[in-house]
């Protein structure tokens, strides 16, 4: 009993050519693929994007056209035009616009190329480096400066040690040179 069940379950799962349940399911594979035609046409239209740089040079994406204000030499992609005609219409007469210099170049050259610009970042970067280490030997003698004339502008003694290790204190005379030697220090930290 049990294989004949099975074999009337088969054949139910079958729909029979012109049954309503075959009908049914044409009519939902029509609907998938109306489905999937009307996807992959918003697909196509999600492509149709602007590139373009704004006034300070910032570069903008859009599904709608830049401003009117924008010139053409700023758009960098607009929807139906492939790279190589937007730089056409840019240069005016269908020039390329990679430079003549630089169109001719093998791996050789533009490798050299590359490494003269790295090696003139990590110039800048160390000559960054070096005034950043200046300016801050700068603030620190500035500061040191500051608190010697402070302690000598207080009143109090000031105590010295000589070359023979004895302690003496510093005249009127000392303190006053010592006073215009601080201004003169300062003068720079100004």
């Amino acid at each position: 009993m049990p294989a004949e069940v099975e074999a009337k379950e088969a054949t139910t799962a079958l729909a029979a050519p012109g049954s309503k349940k075959m009908k049914k399911q044409q009519g939902n594979l029509k609907i998938r693929l109306l489905a999937a035609f009307a996807m992959m046409s918003m697909a196509v239209l999600a492509q149709a994007q602007y590139v373009w740089l704004d006034e300070k040079g910032v570069k903008t994406l859009s599904d709608r056209p830049p401003p009117p204000t924008v010139p053409a030499s700023r758009i960098l992609k607009a929807p139906g035009a492939t790279n190589q005609t937007m730089a056409s219409e840019q240069t005016g007469a269908g020039e390329s616009t990679v430079p003549a210099a630089k169109a001719g170049l093998n791996t050789a050259e533009r490798n050299t190329a590359f490494l003269k610009r790295q090696t003139e970042a990590a110039a800048r970067e160390q000559k960054g480096l070096d005034e950043a280490k200046s300016k801050a030997e700068h603030a620190g003698n500035c500061d040191g400066a500051r608190q010697n004339q402070r302690l000598l502008n207080s009143g109090q003694r000031i105590s010295t040690v000589d070359k023979n290790g004895e302690r003496t204190y510093m005249s009127d005379e000392e303190r006053t040179q010592q006073v215009k030697q601080a201004q003169r220090a300062l003068a720079d930290c100004r």
